[in-house]
């Protein structure tokens, strides 16, 4: 019988982990995309400023 309450255990813990682990891995996700937009914001505005020199050439 107590070998039923460890195997009940473990299944407790890890339903409890995988929630957290998706949860971290999507915020870490989240994460990337806001840096990654931030650096694609700044190469459209140095292509947009250099496009804008070529015009007034």
């Amino acid at each position: 019988m107590a070998s039923i309450g460890i195997i009940g255990f473990l299944f407790s813990l890890i339903a409890f982990i995988i929630p957290l682990v998706l949860i971290i891995f999507i915020l870490i996700w989240i994460h990337q995309i806001k840096v990654n937009s931030e650096n694609q914001v700044k190469q459209n505005n140095e292509i947009i400023k250099l496009l804008e020199e070529l015009n007034n050439k």
